[in-house]
């Protein structure tokens, strides 16, 4: 099977070493605006050419999209408006709530799979990339029945290859569940950063004193700006209301710290930490 892969960073990146690695693809190519990027993916053997969207429709069956999330309902109209039937198209973003409904009158629908593999690092670009980097992981596959059953067999057949438990959801689930456990602690690493870079400019020792504790609060404050933004509008309503409960959570704490509520934090806290009763 012959793959094109649009996009090669962190995500498409990886997805090509995976298959690689599994023996899962004949060939590889890529597709990437970026000359740096496009460049940077040969040396590394992440794909083996770097070819056009018109050579990929024309020679690959297995397309794949792993550009910001803004970009993947367009392209992926475009692509279905050209695909054939023996082609598949899937996707790689963590929004799928407008891609779906963009693409659920196309009458090539079904060769899409619209899927979100739950992993993901601070870092970017080509040399972001990692072996293994999807074992273990969930994928949630959205709207699965749209999907005709042979792409979907196939991209599903990958994953389990790639040993990820796949777990089946509608797109407006999908992007509300993520808003909870992925979206908001992005935009609150970037909140803490921007916090502390303020104060900085009063304190100049304040880096100095920063720990392992800090630094892993603010990790995903280093992740691309291009990545992210897109996803926050795109999922815009559900991350403004786990915004709004969360807020609304640091106002109930804020208020306890000014009155002395030491009780009242104790117990606020010790109900936080039935999250290693998920987390384990």
């Amino acid at each position: 099977m012959k793959t094109a892969i649009i996009g090669l960073g962190l995500i498409g990146g990886s997805f090509a070493l995976s298959l690689k690695d599994k023996g899962l693809s004949d060939h590889i190519w890529g597709v990437e605006q970026s000359e740096r990027n496009a460049q940077k993916a040969l040396e590394l053997g992440l794909v083996e050419r770097i070819c056009t969207l018109d050579e990929a429709l024309a020679e690959c069956k297995l397309i794949v999209l792993a550009t910001p999330v803004d970009t993947i309902p367009k392209l992926a109209i475009k692509i279905l408006n050209r695909i054939r039937p023996d082609q598949i198209l899937m996707d790689m973003g963590s929004t799928k709530q407008e891609l779906c409904e963009m693409t659920m009158m196309h009458p090539n629908r079904g060769r899409l799979v619209a899927s979100h593999p739950m992993w993901g690092t601070e870092n970017s670009g080509p040399e972001a990339a990692l072996h293994g980097a999807f074992k273990g992981r969930t994928v949630v596959i959205c709207n699965c029945e749209q999907s005709d059953q042979d792409a979907l067999q196939v991209v599903e057949d990958i994953y389990r290859e790639l040993q990820m438990p796949i777990l089946h959801m509608s797109a407006e689930d999908q992007d509300m569940h993520c808003a909870y456990i992925s979206h908001i602690s992005h935009i609150t690493s970037f909140a803490l950063a921007l916090t502390v870079l303020e104060k900085e400019r009063e304190e100049e020792h304040i880096f100095d004193l920063a720990g392992g504790g800090f630094e892993s609060t603010v990790r995903l404050a280093k992740s691309l700006p291009q990545t992210w933004a897109p996803i926050f509008l795109e999922n815009k309503y559900n991350v403004l209301d786990v915004l709004r409960e969360h807020i609304h959570q640091l106002q109930i704490l804020r208020r306890m710290i000014e009155r002395d509520d030491r009780e009242g934090l104790m117990e606020a806290m010790q109900r936080a930490n039935k999250i290693r009763e998920i987390l384990k």
